[in-house]
């Protein structure tokens, strides 16, 4: 004996709305197996569920109602197996590219969270433990502008030669590097090979504060004065990372190297 379900009970199944369905029925795409003549009401059939689930299904791939009916009416069994074992494979390429924005999107989200929690740890000075850094150093770049910093870690791909691009990584980070009357914006290197123009951070203490664009010279000032008399150091460079704050708006966290 058949198992029939109602129009509310098949709508739910499928995860949808009982106008839905009836609007399946009145343009012949799937329509009812039984309807009662006094009552008009409409039952489905476990057969009408599945072909309700594959029309969701094929709707989530882009396609249209009058090309889903004109599928499902195709009376050679193998062109329709065909066709959905292409929107099967149709359905893994659209899988895996969401599976890969999340990723990114996941990084992301990291980033700004890690990005959040640095700014919140560093309402004033203080003093951290830095490991090593490896950057590599522009030849060009002195100061953020929104052009360098849209697409900020290509700069520093282009400055390596083709033939070691594959031995180069870089952190998603851009910094100020300041020696010698010298300035220039650099990346953080996670992988390189000994090139010129890449400079090592020594692992040790920094005095670090955050500040503003406008405030960043004044406080840069004040770091080095407390690294003079506190720590009797001259420092020898500086070290301002750039915060992203917002969308294309940036701060910073001025770092002086204070102790190995």
């Amino acid at each position: 004996m058949k198992k029939y379900f109602s129009v509310g009970e098949a709508a739910k199944a499928v995860h949808t709305t009982s106008e839905t369905l009836r609007h399946y029925d009145r343009i012949g795409l799937v329509k009812p197996s039984k309807k009662d003549e006094w009552t008009k009401y409409r039952y489905y059939t476990e057969q009408d569920i599945v072909r309700l689930n594959t029309v969701r299904a094929l709707q989530l791939m882009d396609l249209s109602l009058q090309e889903i009916k004109k599928v499902l009416e195709y009376d050679d069994l193998e062109k329709i197996i065909d066709f959905l074992a292409q929107a099967e494979k149709k359905a893994d390429e659209k899988i895996a590219t969401l599976q890969y924005s999340k990723s990114k999107i996941q990084l992301a989200k990291a980033d700004y969270e890690r990005k959040l929690q640095g700014r919140e740890n560093l309402n004033g000075i203080v003093l951290k433990d830095i490991p090593k850094r490896v950057i590599l150093l522009s030849d060009t770049l002195e100061e953020p502008t929104l052009d360098n910093l849209w697409n900020y870690l290509s700069h520093f791909y282009d400055k390596v030669t083709p033939a070691l691009k594959e031995q180069f990584s870089f952190e998603d980070l851009a910094g100020i590097y300041t020696a010698n009357g010298m300035t220039r914006l650099f990346a953080v290197c996670t992988r390189y090979v000994n090139i010129d123009g890449l400079k090592v951070l020594p692992k040790g203490k920094y005095l670090c504060a955050n500040c503003t664009e406008e405030n960043r010279e004044q406080m840069l000032r004040e770091l080095i004065h407390i690294a003079q008399t506190k720590y009797g150091v001259e420092p020898e460079f500086t070290v301002q990372l750039i915060v992203v704050s917002g969308i294309l708006q940036w701060n910073y966290e001025v770092q002086v190297y204070v102790d190995g």
